[in-house]
Formats: structure tokens, C-alpha cells, sequence
């Protein structure tokens, strides 16, 4: 499955006593490129975070934001028990000292341990209960990256067919630019020699040469081979295939160049300009490909 190196991915669950959202958005670089964002609480977990990150995504600009917050029913506990014993002993201090104003709820929850907050791996979890969240966020940003890839994959085999149709163009008018220069060639002959014999043997070498310099029969081939790799790339699945399309791309570019400097004529230098424009279209999808 090709995949885009642009996608969200977004997944949450419980950890301890705190509820954790994980986002994780991608755009396209050459490499693995990592940013992570956790709770101060979570840092001491970035390398694991950053290695579930590195088995499910080869390449891209990654950023991965981790929110938590408490649960509202387990936020603060109440330690009854001790919320008796000194209310009771406030209450005796009360009346044995003829103080004012009673025993109120606020006096009694401002005395120390009456109320507790969760132990630091009670609130916060575990390691893996983080990665398991994680790994939930990047399934989804693969499901959004294969979802965009198939999309760009059709959108490149679209430019292909215009691709190979402008190369079915240039191949036509090849031959016919090839006998134009021939008859160019000896119409000029004739005007200077004017009139005189001419060795035909060697007017006819000075044409094979010539024809020989201007055939892009070759190039020609050789594009074909690229595109039939290019389509065998983009229907694989598995490994990312972005920076093998990139090097075919190169070699087509290549191929263009080369055509262009043989053709000596101004309608297929047209087309090679057309050509080279789709190519760079193709390429600025392609950078967007895992």
C-alpha cells in the first residue's frame, strides 16, 4: 500500500486515574523527523514513545501530542477515617479551651492528610499503558496516510498515461524530422555545388550520420523501461517505495534532457518542454509519498 507522508492520527484511553489523548499529525521530509510533546509527568517515557513512533512511521516530519487530565470521581480522595478522628479532636480542643465558632468542614479538610491525592503511579499509569495509546494514534495515521497515498498513487498514474502519450507523440514526429533534415540537407548540397556532380556515397554517410545524432530511439526506450518501473513501484505494498520513485524520476528527467539536446526541431522540443513540466508535476506529488 503506498502511502502519503502527510496524515492524523488521534486515539485516547485511561491511564491510572487520568484520561490521555494522543494526536499525531505527519508531513513529508526525507527522513524520520520526530517531535514529541508530553505531559511533564509523561517525560520520563519519551523513549519508548519515540521508538513505537519509529516501527510504524520510515519517514516524515512526525509530531505527537500527548493530553491528559484526571477523572473528575478520582481527582481528590477523602480519608474518612482520619476525617473523623479530627473532626473529634478539633471538637475536644473546641470545648476544653472555650473557643469560639465550632468544628466547620473547611477547618477539618485543611488538616493534613484528611485529603489525599493519587500516588504518582496510581495517576499517571505505566509505560506501556502510554505506548498501547500511542500505537492506537499511529494506526489511525496509517490508516489516514494509506487513504491519502491511494489517492496520490492515482493521481500519478494519470500523469503517466500523459507521460507515455506525449512520448507516443515525439516518436511519431521523430522519423518524419529525420527525412525533413534529410531533403533540408540536400537541397542545400545542390544550391552550393550548383549544378556539379555530387558523390552520392558520401552524401549518403553525412545522412547516416546525421540520423545517427538525431535518434532518440534509444531515450525513447529507455523512458518506456523507467515507466513500466515507475507503475511496478507504485503497485507494491509493504516497503515505502517514495525514494525509489524519486531516483526513476531522475533517470526520466534524464531521458528528457537528452531527447530535447537530439531533437533539432521545434515540435518535439515542444513536447520535451510539456514533457519536463509533467515530470516536475509528478515529482512534487511523489515528495509527498513515504
Amino acid at each position: 500500500m503506498i502511502r502519503s507522508m502527510t496524515g492524523f492520527g488521534q486515539a485516547e484511553g485511561a491511564m491510572g486515574t487520568l484520561h490521555v489523548v494522543v494526536d499525531v499529525r505527519t508531513v513529508n521530509h526525507r527522513f524520520f523527523s520526530p517531535s514529541i510533546k508530553l505531559p511533564t509527568s509523561f517525560g520520563r517515557w519519551e523513549t519508548e514513545v519515540r521508538e513505537a513512533m519509529r516501527q510504524k512511521v520510515s519517514r516524515g516530519h512526525v509530531t505527537l501530542t500527548v493530553r491528559s487530565e484526571r477523572h473528575a470521581s478520582t481527582a481528590i480522595a477523602i480519608d474518612e477515617p482520619r476525617f473523623a478522628a479530627v473532626a473529634a479532636q478539633l471538637k475536644a480542643l473546641t470545648e476544653q479551651y472555650g473557643l469560639t465558632g465550632g468544628v466547620d468542614l473547611a477547618s477539618v479538610l485543611r488538616m493534613p492528610d484528611v485529603l489525599s491525592a493519587p500516588r504518582d503511579d496510581e495517576e499517571t499509569g505505566t509505560a506501556a499503558d502510554l505506548v498501547a495509546i500511542v500505537s492506537l494514534a499511529l494506526d489511525a495515521l496509517s490508516r489516514s496516510r494509506e487513504e491519502e497515498g491511494a489517492r496520490l498513487a492515482e493521481v500519478l498514474r494519470q500523469r503517466l498515461d500523459q507521460v507515455e502519450a506525449t512520448l507516443g507523440r515525439i516518436a511519431a514526429r521523430a522519423p518524419e524530422r529525420i527525412i525533413a533534415h534529410r531533403d533540408r540537407l540536400r537541397a542545400s548540397v545542390k544550391e552550393l555545388t550548383d549544378g556539379l556532380a555530387v558523390d552520392e556515397t558520401r552524401l549518403a554517410q553525412e545522412i547516416a550520420i546525421l540520423a545517427d545524432r538525431m535518434d532518440v530511439a534509444e531515450e525513447l526506450d529507455r523512458f518506456h523501461a523507467h515507466l513500466a518501473a515507475f507503475r511496478g513501484a507504485l503497485a507494491e505494498s509493504g516497503e515505502p517505495v517514495g525514494k525509489r520513485l524519486g531516483f526513476i524520476l531522475q533517470e526520466m528527467l534524464r531521458e528528457a534532457n537528452t531527447t530535447g539536446s537530439k531533437a533539432a526541431d521545434a515540435a518535439i522540443l515542444h513536447e520535451v518542454v510539456g514533457l519536463k513540466e509533467e515530470l516536475e508535476r509528478i515529482r512534487e506529488q511523489v515528495e509527498n509519498l513515504e
